[in-house]
């Protein structure tokens, strides 16, 4: 699999950038990880987007779907243009009513998933959790035939997410606080809890990302390097893993 960052930023993007959006490709099979501010503008620097097909959303915070709209306004347009032969698929929780608005015209079909389930796009299965979030969010551990990843979306601590991202070869683990704000805001991951999670989980490489506004980002890679000994990297748009 190679796994592209298109956007990183936590809540907004920042100058020039993206809140979240990972690409996923694997032989002729591409999918993207949520689709937040600034995502689809930035998304054309690394696919034709007439052919992507999948978006999987881990919950329905704007910072994941803000660009949503406009991508099924694209689907749209490419479809009556003949750039398009297939509707895009959005995989999305039925936990709340925006699911319902995942499908739009002819342009987009939304698809249920829910913890416990599994789905193959193509070679590649992706497989759901619950996180501690103050919306309903999904984890995913998404694997192939050539390795595994998970993604934790947004998350505070939780204890079955080491179970659940067990040797992993790449998380792509939140860390939207420095240790020193730890408890000051629901739901989320301070870099020594990212860290730990890895650590427990015993994956191959930590990759942080859903980055605070503020602070030196390096200072996240040294709280997580002190309780986790594997290789830690930042996100950045552009930055790219295979794995």
């Amino acid at each position: 699999m190679k796994l592209t960052v298109v956007g990183h930023w936590g809540a907004y993007p920042g100058p020039g950038g993206a809140s979240s959006g990972y690409l996923l490709e694997e032989n002729n099979e591409s999918l993207l990880l949520d689709c937040g501010s600034g995502v689809l503008a930035k998304l054309y620097e690394y696919t034709d987007i007439s052919q992507l097909n999948n978006v999987v959303l881990s919950h329905y915070h704007s910072d994941h779907i803000a660009d949503i709209g406009c991508l099924q306004y694209a689907s749209k347009v490419q479809l009556s243009l003949g750039e398009r032969i297939d509707p895009i698929s959005i995989y999305g929780h039925t936990l709340s009513d925006f699911f319902n608005k995942l499908s739009y015209e002819n342009a987009s079909v939304g698809k249920p998933i829910q913890e416990g389930t599994s789905v193959s796009i193509g070679p590649i299965t992706l497989h759901f959790k619950h996180t501690t979030h103050p919306a309903p969010a999904l984890a995913m551990r998404i694997e192939s035939e050539n390795g595994s990843m998970g993604y934790t979306a947004d998350t505070g601590w939780n204890d079955s997410l080491i179970d659940f991202f067990s040797g992993v070869d790449l998380l792509l683990c939140e860390s939207s606080l420095y240790n020193k704000y730890k408890g000051r805001v629901e739901g989320h991951l301070t870099a020594g809890e990212a860290g730990l999670l890895a650590k427990e989980a015993g994956v191959g490489q930590l990759v942080l990302t859903h980055m605070p506004h503020f602070g030196d980002h390096n200072e996240l890679k040294i709280e997580a390097g002190n309780v986790y000994s594997g290789k830690i990297e930042l996100a950045e748009s552009g930055k790219v893993w295979i794995i």
